[in-house]
């Protein structure tokens, strides 16, 4: 129900979300300058595997990756190695590509959760055309990366203008998990992997489930 300034809480949903994964390749991820390396790499693991985890339908594409912007980061492929593989020839924006607008469209969702580089073009162009084909889409900021801080910004405000939800990793994890209750250990175990802070709090839990038994 929309609140009276017209805003409705579209909250993700593991029955009607799809992962698209957008130019994540060895080439264009040396641009990225926004976030350490160490740090990005592991943001845009940790979005491949809650993909992974939720079973959500992925979508994987590169663009022009026998030029020089590079083949796609091989462990994202390892992960989802049965999602779709989309290599443009060459259209800079991926929803130019017919191949990859009907493996969307074939996923049956019309939510659209989307991590890019560069975030400015890779992401935002199409999650922009996304918005305008009536899709819901969700922005990765921190598993998208491009030039500095200032281009991200200016693009996280365009895309956000026109209707494009933005959040982080972390955030997506925990709106497709709901309630701890749905599985603590496995959503504990996959932050775990990416927060190191937070193998603390699952030794903890553990210890306190072993003290129980």
């Amino acid at each position: 129900m929309a609140t009276s300034n017209g805003f409705t809480y579209n909250r993700l949903s593991v029955d009607d979300a799809a992962a698209l994964f957008v130019d994540h390749q060895s080439g264009l991820i040396s641009l990225v300058q926004d976030f350490p390396p160490g740090e990005f790499k592991n943001n845009v693991l940790a979005f491949a595997d809650i993909a992974k985890f939720f079973n959500l339908p992925s979508v994987l594409t590169t663009s022009f990756e026998d030029g020089p912007n590079g083949p796609m980061a091989p462990e994202i492929r390892e992960t989802l190695p049965d999602a779709p593989y989309i290599p443009r020839p060459g259209q800079i924006n991926a929803w130019d590509n017919e191949d990859f607008v009907r493996a969307v469209e074939q996923t049956g969702r019309r939510q659209l959760i989307i991590a890019g580089v560069v975030t400015d073009v890779c992401v935002a162009f199409p999650a922009l055309s996304a918005i305008q084909a009536g899709y819901q889409v969700f922005a990765v900021t921190d598993a998208s990366g491009t030039f500095n801080e200032a281009v991200r910004n200016s693009a996280l405000a365009r895309m956000a203008s026109a209707g494009v939800q933005l959040m982080n990793w972390f955030c997506v994890a925990c709106e497709l998990q709901r309630d701890w209750r749905n599985n603590i250990e496995g959503l504990g175990n996959l932050l775990s992997a990416h927060i190191p802070g937070y193998r603390n709090l699952m030794t903890s839990y553990f210890a306190v489930q072993g003290a129980k038994r």
